[in-house]
């Protein structure tokens, strides 16, 4: 598919690392299989992969957790 960020380059099956921040938690999340952009590197995850990140963001922020940096793993 055409990145909608840039408009210029194709998307390939790839990986990404996910960083989210929920209040004063951040979690990182390596390795996510995401379709990336060879233009400009971003990155489109699936709702599948979308949902399980989700759910570990919301783990980490039940557990107390300031930083957290994991490796995705399906």
């Amino acid at each position: 598919m055409k990145c909608v960020l840039c408009k210029h380059g194709d998307t390939r099956p790839g990986e990404a690392t996910v960083t989210l921040q929920r209040g004063a938690t951040t979690v990182i999340l390596k390795g996510v299989p995401a379709d990336v952009c060879q233009n400009c590197g971003e990155y489109y995850l699936s709702e599948e992969v979308t949902a399980q990140v989700l759910e570990r963001a919301d783990a980490a922020v039940s557990s107390g957790a300031e930083v957290e940096i994991l490796r995705y793993a399906a």
